[in-house]
Parts: C-alpha cells; sequence; structure tokens
C-alpha cells in the first residue's frame, strides 16, 4: 500500500470550495471502497469503520490512530497524510479496486446545480434512460468521467446518447439518433492562450455533463452548392447560424439534432440540463474543448439573480447585395450579420468571463449562443476525423441544415 500511495501523482487540491452539496456519488460504493481498504491495509486505516462525512464534494474518512484521511469524489480516490508523503496523494479509481461492486448514477432527467470548476470532481460513471419520441424508440445513454493523473488531464467516454427524450414533434432529424463512441479529454487545469482561437470546422466545441457534444456552427453559406452543406471555407462569408428560427434547421426543443453519423449534438442551450428560470444561480453544464468550463444562463449579481449578456449585437442597416452577397437587413439569419462590441454585454469576446477567480464561458438567448472562440488551446481530441465538415441537411422546409460543423472567425465590426 505505501507503494501504491508513495507513487502516485500529487494533485494541488484536495477539498475544493464548493457552492452546494455532494452530488450524486453514492455513498454505498464510497464505503465499500473504504471498507475494503481498511480490511486490506488495516495498519494504515485504523481504527477502521469510523463514520463517513460529506465534506466539500467528497466522502471521507478520517482514521485517527494513522492521521490519514481517504476521500471518494465520482471515480477517484484520494489520500492525504504525513506518513504518505507530502501534499494530497491520487490513489486509483473504485474500478482499480476489483472486489467492489459499483454502481453507475442514473441522471436521466435530472437538471444540474452545482458550479464546482474542476473537472475531476464530475468523475463518475453515469447512465440514463431516455425516448426518442418520434421513433417511440428507447435509448440508454453512458457517460464515463474520469481522472488520468499521468497526463492531467480529465476523459470523457461517452455513447453520444442525451440523458432526456429528444425528436420531439418540432424536430426534423435527417438522421435518425444513433449511439456514437466518443472519448474526449481536457486539461485538469486549463490556461489561456497567448490570443484567443476562433471556433471553426475543425474542432467539436465542447463536452457537457451528459455527454452531448457541443458543436456550435454549420457547414452552410450562401451560395456555396445548395445552401445546405459543404460550406467548408473558414473565409467564406454569410455562414448561416444554426440558432435563428428563419433556417429551419430541424433542430428539437433542446436546440439540437442528428450528424450524418447519428451523433446527437448541441447548436445552443439544452434546456433541459439548468433551471431556464432565474430563481437561482447556474450551474456549470459541462467542459469546452480547452478545459474551460460552461456555465448556464444565470448570475447572483449582489443578490439578485439575473441573466448574463452576451457583448454581440446586430449590425445596423442593410447587408450587401449582389451575385456574392444576399442582401436584406442584418436580422442574424448569418454569424456575419452579428457584431462584438466591447463591454456591451457582460462578456468578452468568445462569450466567457472571469467571475468568483474562474474564467468561464456562458449560455446566453441570443448569439453567439455559448461561445464564439477559444480562450485556451482546444485539445486534439476534439478535432473532427477529416478535420473538416460533418454537416448535414436537416431542415424543414428545404431550409439550411447544419450537422454541427462549420464555423468562421467571431464576426467583428
Amino acid at each position: 500500500m505505501m507503494g501504491l500511495w508513495k507513487s502516485a501523482s500529487l494533485l494541488a487540491v484536495f477539498l475544493l470550495a464548493m457552492s452546494a452539496a455532494v452530488r450524486a456519488d453514492t455513498l454505498d460504493n464510497a464505503n465499500a471502497l473504504f471498507d475494503f481498504a481498511e480490511d486490506a491495509y488495516p495498519e494504515l486505516l485504523s481504527p477502521a469503520r469510523p463514520e463517513t462525512q460529506a465534506i466539500q464534494g467528497f466522502y471521507v474518512r478520517f482514521y485517527s490512530g494513522s492521521d490519514i484521511y481517504l476521500g471518494v469524489q465520482g471515480d477517484n480516490v484520494w489520500a492525504l497524510g504525513d506518513q504518505l508523503g507530502p501534499g494530497v496523494i491520487y490513489v486509483g479509481k473504485l474500478t482499480d479496486f476489483s472486489e467492489l461492486q459499483l454502481s453507475p448514477t442514473d441522471i436521466s432527467d435530472i437538471s444540474l446545480s452545482n458550479r464546482q470548476s474542476s473537472c475531476s470532481y464530475y468523475a463518475d460513471t453515469l447512465v440514463s434512460t431516455v425516448r426518442d419520441i418520434k421513433r417511440d424508440t428507447v435509448f440508454n445513454g453512458n457517460l464515463q468521467i474520469s481522472v488520468d493523473p499521468d497526463n492531467s488531464e480529465c476523459v470523457f467516454n461517452s455513447n453520444s446518447i442525451p440523458n432526456h427524450d429528444f425528436n420531439d414533434a418540432m424536430a426534423a432529424f435527417a438522421t435518425d439518433v444513433a449511439e456514437v463512441s466518443n472519448e474526449f479529454r481536457i486539461p485538469l487545469e486549463p490556461v489561456f492562450a497567448s490570443s484567443p482561437t476562433a471556433i471553426s470546422l475543425t474542432y467539436d466545441n465542447g463536452i457537457l455533463l451528459n455527454g452531448v457534444k457541443l458543436d456550435l456552427l454549420a457547414a452552410a453559406c450562401f451560395g456555396v452548392a445548395d445552401e445546405k452543406i459543404g460550406c467548408n471555407d473558414m473565409n467564406q462569408p454569410w455562414r448561416f447560424d444554426p440558432m435563428h428560427s428563419g433556417n429551419n434547421f430541424g433542430t428539437d426543443a433542446h436546440n439540437a439534432h442528428t450528424q450524418p453519423d447519428g451523433s446527437y449534438h448541441y447548436h445552443g442551450n439544452p434546456q433541459a440540463l439548468f433551471n431556464q428560470q432565474a430563481s437561482s444561480e447556474s450551474p456549470l453544464i459541462g467542459f469546452a474543448a480547452d478545459g474551460f468550463p460552461i456555465f448556464g444562463s444565470f448570475i447572483n449579481d449582489n443578490g439578485q439573480v439575473r441573466a448574463v449578456t452576451s457583448s454581440y449585437r446586430l449590425k445596423p442597416g442593410s447587408r450587401p447585395a449582389g451575385n456574392d452577397d444576399p442582401g436584406g437587413t442584418y436580422d442574424g439569419t448569418y454569424v456575419d450579420d452579428y457584431e462584438y462590441v466591447e463591454g456591451l454585454g457582460d462578456l468578452d469576446e468568445c462569450n466567457g468571463m472571469m467571475r468568483n477567480g474562474s474564467y468561464g464561458y456562458y449560455v446566453v438567448d441570443q448569439y453567439p449562443w455559448v461561445m464564439a472562440c477559444f480562450q485556451g488551446t482546444p485539445h486534439n481530441s476534439f478535432e473532427k476525423s477529416g478535420g473538416g465538415d460533418s454537416g448535414q441537411s436537416g431542415g424543414q422546409g428545404g431550409g439550411p441544415g447544419g450537422g454541427g460543423s462549420g464555423g468562421m472567425p467571431p464576426p467583428s465590426g
């Protein structure tokens, strides 16, 4: 045991500040781990069977005889004690203890509530049972969030099925939803890049805590092919915005639809993941590809709960008209219809801000909906196969369809 603990990687955080109580890590799983460890290593963990406490996001037992703390957070086990070595020690995963019978956490139809910004906090095996409404078909979602201490990364393995029903009456999916396996990785401690990187055709934008990816832009532009698919040039102007109601992208009530391989993905507010009323500060709902967190729409601003505001606005006047330009009023049909005005709202050009010492992106009810660029460096696990278009026609009435790929730099004045 001493060798295992001594050789494990050290991390800088053990008991992290939290805004809510312990989440859905099961107490039975934690107690099974504690009991197993105590029986195997009585010389280190004594006296056995102390009370299990919920402390700031961990299930913890304190062994007074050896002055050691053992904590379980999600699917990960940590320890603290002078005789184990300096600092906090990562022991391993619950699944490393093969004798344990572990239960996954059912997240079917849950509304998130926690704002803890560290991805390691959410380590767990998460499952759901949901329904494709139009097809009257049951799907089982599966998401495993784990920590890779050797690479200082959180790992998300998902089958791309959400934790809520989908494909409702308003949807017009061009491809049926299917289980599609994905592995995404983000840094445990994201860092700012020297300059922002625009969201683009090349990368998925993020992974949410129900295992569904965020993929905001569409491979559909004015005057390119049939204006539904194939707009792969990053510099091509007049890219359709999938969130504009007039574009008929066939999304369901959760602002999501499918890619050609059946991957369900969001273009905007996922709706079901957090309370859509301004009754309390919104939770963290996922992580961008650069590792920074994504929060819901509402903050507590000196006692007043309110929605955060974007610093983008529609350009005044009309678009140029001609063979290469659509003409008409700047009404949000295209992402080029918007301009960023520093200080106009709460959020920066990437649609994020620093709050309580942590940077994050925020869901808003206007462009850019979630984010317009990365403040950090997107992890290469988010790079799409082929590095390009995965869009599709999905709109009702022949409108442009966006399978979730496509993009261009944030519009500017």
